[in-house]
């Protein structure tokens, strides 16, 4: 197929189509409350397997739409869940499995925040209000859910190069499938994307891949790549599709119905289209279209699906379509918590208020994080703050509000984050990496061999650590212990709770060298920050009380890292506070380090005569903390040869932790305050 665009002499059948799905288009709903009662959708309880589709008119697909649309709106009150690019999608999950033959055709999504309508046509729609709850439906498509979720996904960036082995392996074995990958344009700023778009080319691969341009990740996109989708927007032309499926140039119908969304006041030249960046890559490209335009979208794509070779398609689309609150504000929409119940009378509604009145909420770990930032850039210059596309998620609003010029959000790219601080700290400034810990993980080779090879001064803060809850294995943090502290050259600190976080921070910043301070999500204790900030000697432990006679028979240390220090206070307490509790003594002690440990402090408890060791911790138990501790006591400690006392490690086992509330996640591999006393009664009888 010839990849050069043809300017047509003349426009007046397309013009027509486009004049005729205007006006279908026109009768989509927007909706501006969300529904506590399941709404009336006919169409949509029909559909059970998108086959059940194929017999309906344009015009019930857009009813269907409307449908779907309300029922994501009411599921999504029920259970809370990714909001925004699931709304963005509707029109564009219909034709899909309206054009589609899933499961033999494959459909492959990116990252899974948009694929809630999918779950809904795809045999699931009854189970959405279960969405990240315990034993409900996962928050991404996952290929032990449904045949029709072709690839897990919950990290950005993967769909491309999942859909090309999908497509190449078909072509090994002589089939003819569509495979078909939707990406979101902040996806697309990952540099894996663009590796799998080379070899897609490289390969001449059949592979139809639609962009969905919403000009947001979670965050606004930015950068070059964000730049030049916006020119091929702002041109006002678009790169159509033939009946043939030829590229076709001519003006993009209903563009003025856009003009929020730009970003420069002059309208840019047509010849760009033309050296569009997928193009000179060498894929066919088609667009920019309108995807909430059902008849546009099924006359383009029944198309392209039919060209040979890697074809883009370039949809542009509003995220939380639909839904006027969320189209105003797409940011604080992009996720959304379940309703709260109602209040149904006089007294609990002055109740709640009073209530609401005289608590102060705990501050988040990322809130602590994000004082600490602007706190210590007011007094130090030299502080630099970069976040891969989580801004707001990272706490970071406010710093890059007083600080822009210190502020660098490089969009969905982690491993560029690490060698972009890497690279600042060669010149004589402090970089602080703001990045989740299950983002950090694909960052590892950069956090190697650019950071803690040459021993810079760089300080990842590292947010989301443990277990999340609702969102599951895919972005739980229960790696990074293992995978930070086999490295030379790194210091990890684990904070017990929001004043020791927001000084362990200012420690590991005061430090020269490359340090993480790792902590959870959410909400911590309520401890108040003490000013002004302290600096920890580092690899100091802390013993936060010793419980029971200093004459029991059995002496427990207890070792907890992090957030577990206060279930380990609960615990011993537990199991030294009344009649029925065993004969010990127990020293609960916050290890604060997890490298370097403090191995002073075990040798002191060594020599108290301790016969019971545990440690916890919020992390997988193979290669964690309480393996530094076991590496540590048989290897070094002369005193733990002689005396042998019994060692257990509590953490989570050696298997993916299904979705849940963060507590059921807890109770599930015994890390609440019942399942940790349980493993200690084991250890010490």
């Amino acid at each position: 197929m010839q990849q050069s665009l043809h300017s047509p002499k003349s426009q007046s059948s397309s013009a027509s189509v486009s004049d005729s799905a205007a006006q279908l288009s026109s009768l989509q709903q927007t909706y501006t409350v969300i529904p506590r009662v399941r709404p009336h959708t006919p169409l949509l309880d029909a559909i059970n397997t998108p086959s059940d589709m194929n017999t309906l008119s344009t015009t019930q697909l857009i009813t269907l739409a409307d449908e779907l649309r309300l029922f994501l709106l009411y599921s999504a009150g029920q259970s809370g869940g990714h909001f925004g690019a699931n709304l963005g999608v509707i029109e564009l999950t219909i034709v899909l499995h309206y054009l589609l033959d899933a499961p033999q055709d494959q459909i492959v999504w990116d990252v899974g925040h948009q694929a809630y309508a999918h779950k809904a046509l795809t045999g699931r729609r009854e189970q959405l209000a279960t969405i990240r709850s315990k034993d409900g439906l996962t928050a991404f498509p996952e290929r032990a859910e449904s045949i029709y979720d072709t690839f897990g996904v919950g990290h950005s960036s993967t769909s491309i190069s999942a859909g090309l082995g999908m497509s190449l392996a078909l072509r090994y074995q002589g089939y003819a499938q569509t495979v078909a990958c939707i990406i979101g344009d902040g996806a697309m700023t990952g540099g894996m994307a663009f590796e799998a778009m080379n070899d897609a080319v490289q390969q001449d691969a059949d592979l139809l891949v639609i962009l969905n341009d919403n000009d947001m990740s979670i965050s606004c996109s930015i950068g070059g790549f964000s730049r030049h989708l916006a020119m091929l927007w702002e041109s006002g032309y678009q790169v159509d599709i033939s009946e043939s499926g030829e590229p076709v140039l001519c003006q993009r119908p209903d563009m003025q119905a856009f003009d929020r969304r730009k970003r420069h006041k002059e309208m840019r030249d047509v010849p760009q289209l033309e050296d569009n960046l997928f193009k000179a890559i060498g894929f066919t490209y088609f667009g920019p279209f309108d995807g909430h335009n059902i008849p546009e979208l099924l006359r383009v794509l029944s198309i392209a699906k039919q060209v040979k070779g890697p074809v883009l398609v370039h949809i542009y689309t509003t995220k939380g379509k639909g839904f006027a609150p969320a189209e105003l504000d797409p940011v604080g929409y992009h996720a959304i918590s379940k309703l709260p119940a109602e209040i149904h009378n006089e007294s609990q509604s002055k109740s709640a208020e009073a209530l609401k009145q005289n608590t102060k909420p705990a501050l988040k770990y990322s809130q602590v994080f994000g004082n600490f930032l602007c706190d210590k850039a007011a007094e130090d210059d030299k502080l630099l703050a970069i976040t891969p596309a989580m801004e707001e998620g990272s706490g970071m609003i406010d710093f890059a509000r007083h600080f822009p010029t210190r502020f660098f959000d490089v969009a969905i790219a982690e491993q560029h984050a690490v060698t972009l601080a890497a690279g600042m700290a060669t010149q004589g400034v402090k970089p602080i990496v703001a990045i989740y810990s299950t983002f950090l993980q694909r960052g590892y080779d950069q956090l190697i061999h650019d950071v803690a090879l040459q021993n810079l001064d760089v300080m990842f803060a590292i947010d989301r650590a443990g277990l999340v809850g609702e969102d599951g294995a895919t972005h739980a943090g229960v790696f990074d212990f293992s995978f930070l502290r086999c490295i030379p050259n790194i210091v990890i600190a684990a904070p017990k709770d929001e004043n020791e976080c927001y000084h362990l921070l200012n420690t590991c910043y005061e430090h020269q060298g490359c340090t993480a301070v790792r902590y959870p999500r959410g909400t911590g204790t309520g401890a108040v920050i003490e000013q002004p900030a302290q600096t920890y000697k580092i690899g100091e432990a802390v013993i936060e009380s010793v419980l029971g006679s200093n004459d029991a028979p059995y002496k427990l240390a207890l070792l907890a890292f992090g957030t577990m220090v206060a279930t380990a206070q609960q615990a011993a307490e537990s199991l030294t506070g009344d009649d029925t509790a065993l004969e010990c003594q127990v020293h609960v002690v916050n290890m604060r380090w997890v490298k370097p440990l403090d191995t002073a402090m075990l040798e002191s408890l060594l020599a108290q005569g301790v016969t019971h060791i545990a440690t916890i911790e919020e992390h997988m138990i193979m290669g964690g903390a309480g393996s530094a501790v076991n590496e540590y006591l048989l290897n070094e400690s002369a005193a733990f040869k002689r005396q042998r006392p019994a060692v257990s490690n509590i953490g989570i086992p050696d298997r993916f932790i299904a979705h849940g509330s963060q507590a059921e996640q807890w109770a599930d591999c015994g890390l609440d305050v019942a399942g940790v006393i349980k493993q200690l009664k084991q250890l010490l009888s």
